[in-house]
């Protein structure tokens, strides 16, 4: 069963998304939260393995509330949920360890799928978000060259394992791109996970374009 908190100061909208999530035999709603303290609050107490997170809410906003509940150890992942189609808020969200960014105005089947992703342990993020990270990070002036420091860590295969997440690539792409099997990519792409101390897909794709390992293309 996959525990779910859900944290928007709209009444209503909470109400939406607890009909939406309790129709799922998988899925099950552990707490709600009008507020960002709340938010964080309950997701101590009530352990859920998602939390749907909106951005503007009292006491401080859903960002706020997402860095401190990523913060605590074996915290959930967080999905943002917004009707703000923002870039400032989309990256601000990843840099506070969001899981996955979604609009509200999507369906009810994209957010039970997105839910489940990141359940898994899985990332998240919808194409055209993805584009627009890519498209943010590979302006002129916007990468920061490494000194490769970090990167020293990665072999040459969890070096191209990381070029290919960069991309957008899932893992049977990499899988195919580099003649390997699903399993061995699962797990070339935990260990570069945990030799950059990133915590999942979404941030090595920031990182990726932060420290400069991918070109950009003109």
């Amino acid at each position: 069963m996959i525990r779910v908190l859900v944290a928007d100061d709209h009444h209503l909208v909470r109400t939406g998304f607890r009909v939406i999530l309790e129709a799922e035999d998988d899925v099950e709603v552990v707490g709600e939260a009008s507020d960002g303290a709340q938010a964080v609050d309950l997701a101590a107490r009530t352990r859920p393995d998602v939390v749907l997170m909106d951005v503007e809410m009292p006491v401080f906003d859903g960002l706020e509330a997402t860095r401190r509940i990523v913060a605590a150890d074996a915290g959930p992942a967080v999905l943002i949920l917004t009707t703000f189609d923002r870039d400032d808020y989309l990256f601000a969200a990843l840099q506070a360890g969001a899981s996955g960014f979604l609009l509200k105005n999507g369906t009810p089947e994209a957010l039970i799928d997105a839910i489940r992703v990141l359940a898994r342990g899985d990332a998240l993020l919808a194409p055209e978000i993805t584009r627009r990270v890519i498209a943010t990070f590979t302006r002129p002036g916007a990468t920061t060259p490494s000194d490769g420091t970090r990167l020293s860590v990665l072999t040459p295969r969890e070096h191209e394992v990381l070029v290919l997440l960069a991309g957008g690539a899932t893992n049977a792409e990499i899988a195919a791109a580099l003649f390997l099997g699903e399993a061995t990519v699962k797990t070339h792409v935990s260990r570069v996970l945990a030799k950059l101390g990133l915590r999942d897909r979404t941030q090595a794709v920031v990182f990726a374009y932060e420290h400069g390992v991918v070109t950009p293309r003109g």
